[in-house]
């Protein structure tokens, strides 16, 4: 059985979800009804759960007052009219009964070989703001007394629980960025690191997880900050929620590689391991369980093929039944469980649990790292998740793989890098560009595309020269060239620049032959310019990513690729197709190949000259010669194992 690379839970690639208790929700803990929960917990674990996260509601846990006397002066801290007394738990305003219930739920837990995650500041849930009676009205994340009362809870609930061992990681808590406002990003940084350095003063033997959603490169709640100071980063990628993921059905690409493209934009930007802890479909308004079910087949393949260690699912029971807030203010809040009320396993759960056995058995140690085939660089101007979906979507429909870095960082040894959808006067940080540059005249091969975006040296770069610009008055249209033919392809874009070829090989161009992919040598290396924000048409519009034939971008990035796609084991010319690559040895490496398409597909597949299929551990493929026939099942994959001899 394999070792989990993030948590201690022994499952190579663990599933869990977010539990409240199916009789009471937010409720649970001063509805405490452990009868109720056990059998909660005993079924998820008999369906295959392995993990929950879990929430001790912040003003449950920490029931404080204030009294006040004349003129409004605050005159102490009690719970109710009693004064709070002399002990540890007292002067942590904490309910020493709740603790009580939270042991026996990590009792109830062991029992069924379930791990725990604590998201220890839960003052935010699905919607409602749940604070102690003491501090409501204050500003939580910015007020002294609000966090000197959240630094007493971590550092007393942590003294208190550390001894479990079915704890596996602290959390901050659920989404904590939502509990109020900040100014800025020095204000997010101080609550930030005040509650992770009281975590880790407390107990440094278990991983702290962020449990932020809805991070940037450059605003105030942001990766490198987080993670600067946690030791495991978050997404929240649900579809219905996040930017442009609503725009195609959930059995199609893009909202299939949500979860494991935010994961790595989220982890390599903020330089420290991520996962999916939550995700889901947002109940039976958005679709049917069959197709949930074939939404988190195509996605936990997805994570697991791209290195990731888990999923959590939001959440662990239906909850239509209850009238309190927040689910008598949210809808959609009472049908999301992977149970219901009375304990049906939905064909979500089923699908998750049997996945997750299967690919266990297939490889207990776990899937060795992707390869990657370039490196996407974003920059400060643009919209970040637009620009990095729409190359992690375009790249996976060409054939290759890449990882994310931000402007900022330093920039890694690599053959190629992309540089999408540059946007703005500032360009990349002059130190930076010349870095690049640097990197691309010693024999790297570098990809530019243009939102109206400034770029130094740029004749010089590229072999053209703009002689002119203006707006445009609808979409570029334009012809790109290749071995399969001329494609027309066209691309919503707000300027157009006319352009004088000095020395560049012409791509593709518009009726006029102007110019919009071009290819220019550089020092050694090999510049590859597109003038319109090809990246950007195909996360900004609906209906884009999944018609790759009505809509063939993905043929632009097949173009700028060939390079290092020539190097690659096993390669596609399907476009609903996405393979992984991941060496084991020089000789050996696994293939992983995901048919991102609700229809079935017969998927012929090419071995590069020397490989060859010494079997499939997943999925039903058979070797003929330089190449591999693969039957691939609707929104499933196949994992095959290469060997070169």
């Amino acid at each position: 059985m394999g070792k989990n690379r993030l948590l201690d839970v022994n499952k190579s690639f663990f599933v869990g979800c977010n539990y409240w208790a199916s009789h009471a929700g937010t409720r649970m803990w001063s509805d405490w009804n452990p009868a109720q929960v056990e059998t909660d917990l005993q079924r998820l674990s008999e369906a295959g759960i392995d993990v929950l996260r879990v929430f001790p509601l912040w003003p449950d846990f920490q029931p404080i007052e204030s009294l006040y006397s004349g003129r409004g002066k605050h005159r102490g801290y009690r719970f109710g009219e009693e004064r709070l007394p002399d002990d540890e738990a007292g002067r942590a305003g904490m309910s020493q009964v709740m603790m009580e219930r939270f042991k026996q739920f990590t009792m109830i837990a062991e029992k069924y070989s379930l791990k725990i995650i604590v998201g220890l500041i839960t003052g935010w849930m699905s919607g409602r703001l749940f604070v102690p009676p003491a501090l409501r009205g204050k500003p939580i994340l910015t007020d002294p007394d609000s966090i000197r009362w959240q630094i007493r809870f971590v550092r007393y609930f942590i003294s208190e629980m550390k001894h479990s061992d079915t704890i596996v990681a602290w959390d901050l808590g659920n989404e904590c960025n939502e509990m109020g406002s900040v100014s800025g990003r020095e204000e997010a940084y101080v609550w930030t690191a005040a509650i992770a350095n009281t975590i880790k003063a407390s107990d440094s033997t278990r991983p702290l997880i962020s449990g932020m959603h809805s991070l940037t490169p450059s605003g105030a709640w942001t990766m490198q900050d987080q993670g600067e100071l946690t030791d495991i980063l978050t997404t929240h990628p649900y579809p219905f929620w996040t930017p442009y993921m609503d725009y195609d059905p959930l059995d199609t690409i893009r909202p299939a590689v949500h979860a494991a493209a935010e994961s790595l934009f989220y982890g390599q930007i903020g330089e420290k391991p991520c996962f999916a802890e939550e995700m889901g479909t947002m109940g039976p308004m958005v679709c049917s369980e069959e197709v949930a079910a074939a939404f988190a087949r195509t996605s936990m393949l997805t994570q697991w093929s791209h290195g990731l260690s888990g999923l959590l699912w939001w959440c662990a029971n239906d909850q239509t039944k209850l009238n309190h807030a927040p689910y008598d203010w949210v809808a959609c809040e009472g049908e999301l469980g992977l149970l219901t009320e009375n304990g049906r396993v939905k064909p979500v759960l089923r699908e998750l649990a049997s996945l997750k056995n299967k690919l266990e058995e297939l490889i207990p140690a776990g899937l060795p790292p992707r390869a990657v085939d370039g490196v996407c660089i974003l920059n400060s101007s643009q919209d970040h998740w637009a620009a990095a979906l729409g190359a992690f979507l375009l790249s996976k429909q060409a054939g290759f793989d890449i990882d994310f870095r931000y402007e900022e960082q330093s920039l890694p040894e690599a053959d190629f890098y992309l540089l999408p959808s540059v946007t703005g006067v500032e360009g990349v940080p002059k130190q930076r560009w010349e870095e690049l540059l640097r990197k691309v005249s010693e024999g790297a091969t570098l990809y530019l595309s243009s939102n109206n975006g400034y770029m130094l040296n740029f004749s010089e770069l590229t072999g053209l020269t703009v002689e002119n610009r203006m707006r445009r008055a609808s979409a570029a249209d334009f012809v790109l060239g290749g071995n399969e033919g001329n494609t027309n392809l066209t691309v919503p874009s707000e300027f157009k620049l006319q352009f004088r070829n000095d020395r560049a090989t012409i791509l593709a161009a518009e009726p006029d032959g102007n110019p919009v992919l071009s290819r220019a040598a550089y020092g050694k290396g090999t510049v590859y310019f597109c003038s319109v924000p090809v990246e950007l048409a195909m996360v900004q519009q609906p209906n884009v990513s999944f018609n790759t034939e009505t809509m063939p971008y993905w043929r632009l990035y097949r173009t700028i690729s060939e390079g290092v796609r020539s190097r690659r084991a096993i390669t596609s010319t399907d476009p609903r197709l996405g393979i992984t690559e991941h060496p084991s040895d020089d000789e050996t490496r696994y293939a992983v190949v995901i048919n991102y398409s609700s229809e079935a597909s017969e998927a012929a597949l090419t071995l590069q000259e020397g490989w060859h299929l010494q079997g499939s551990l997943y999925g039903d493929a058979a070797a003929g010669t330089n190449s591999v026939s693969c039957k691939l099942a609707p929104n499933d994959g196949s994992v095959l194992k290469l060997v070169r001899r």
